[in-house]
This record gives C-alpha cells, structure tokens and sequence, in this order.
C-alpha cells in the first residue's frame, strides 16, 4: 500500500530528496521507532530505483537514525534517552557558540523574526501542536546560527539535533513550553543590549533545561 507520506520526486539529487524525506518522517514519528523500512517498498513509493534509497538509507544509518542487519531490513532506531542526555550538553554549547557568534550580527529584521518565532511557540504550545512548536524553536535558534555565520557549528549540530527533536516529540507531554517562551523573551532582550555572554548564557540553559525535562537529568 502506497504511504501517503510519500510522493514521487522529480528533482535531480535524488539521494539528497529521499534523505531529507525520510529523516523528516523518522523525526517527526511517522516512521515509528523499531518499524522497518524496505528499500524496494520505499523506491515504489518514491517512484525512484532502489540505490538512491539505499544511499539515503546509508546516511540516515552514519547519523544513528537507522541501524542495519545483514540480511535483514534496515529499522528505524529507537528512541534512546541515554544517548539524548548526552546530546544535550554538547548542543547546548554549539547553540550558546553560535549566539555568541551571532549577536553581533543581528539586523533590525532578525529581531522582529525572533519575535515573530517566539509568539508562534507559543500559540502552538497553547494549542498542544507540538510539530508547530518545534518547527517555531527551530526557527529561532536558527536565526543565530544563520547571523554566526559558521559552517561548522551548523555540520556539528546536523547530527545532532535529531535525536533531540524524536525525544522531544514523543514527550511532549512532559514539556513546559511557556517556560521556553520567557527564556526566549530574556534572550532576546540580552541580544537587543548587545550583551552577546548573557545572550549566550541564556541560549545554553534554555537548552539545557529542555534536557532535564526530557531526560530527567
């Protein structure tokens, strides 16, 4: 049965489109921890041929997403507490890197932008959207790392961050999203003072008391 998840690809980097396809849906839980994922099923549904999948398949697994048995189907791995709550430290310091960075670099427009992500945080945690909610934190820590301005923050964080974000997800319930809200508030405000330390403070423990939530550590 065709997944609705999934539609035909038409651009050219086929390895790269399957790639984020399947990494959005791994993250995002529509592929369930432990379920299997059949390279043939998974190219019909595409519309593609096996080996871009198996590439993508190949990445996914270099990034802990998936893991691989000879001779068996590739799984999607599940989800891993330990490995978060070492996760979160380390993206924790590449976040307040990246603020400290970034500060100084801020515009007038990423301001209103940071603004504008934090007031979608939380309208979409008011309304228990926790896809909206992610996407709306994404967006505003995004805005740092786009004004630091540096390739290897954002490499380091690629591998990272999803582990964080299937936790994230699947606890949802356990989340104290105003909490992030205000943290983001007092950023921001240390952000507009150019006081790039506190900014970057800030941005850590926002970070880091998200861990605690999630991992209970």
């Amino acid at each position: 049965m065709k997944n609705k998840n999934i539609t035909p690809i038409k651009r050219l980097s086929l390895r790269d489109e399957v790639y984020e396809t399947l990494k959005k849906n791994i993250i995002q839980l529509v592929f369930e921890p432990g379920s299997r994922l059949h390279d043939k099923e998974l190219a019909e549904d595409f519309g593609i041929s096996r080996t871009p999948v198996r590439e993508a398949l190949k990445l996914l697994e270099d990034e802990g997403l998936v893991v691989s048995t000879p001779g068996s189907s590739t799984r999607v791995t599940p989800l891993n507490e330990e490995g978060a709550s070492h996760a979160f430290p380390v993206a924790a310091s590449l976040h307040a890197l990246g603020a400290r960075l970034g500060v100084p670099r801020l515009m007038p427009s990423d301001f209103e932008r940071l603004e504008a992500a934090n007031k979608k945080l939380e309208a979409a945690m008011k309304k228990q959207d926790i896809l909206s909610a992610v996407q709306a934190d994404e967006t505003f820590h995004e805005i740092y790392l786009s004004a630091a301005n540096n390739p290897e923050i954002i490499s380091a964080l690629k591998r990272i961050m999803p582990k964080i974000q299937r936790l994230e997800i699947a606890q949802f319930g356990s989340l104290n999203g105003l909490k992030s809200v205000e943290q983001h508030m007092r950023i921001i405000e240390a952000s507009r003072q150019g006081q790039e330390q506190l900014a970057s403070r800030l941005v850590e423990e926002n970070w880091l008391s998200l861990g605690g939530l999630l991992t209970g550590k």
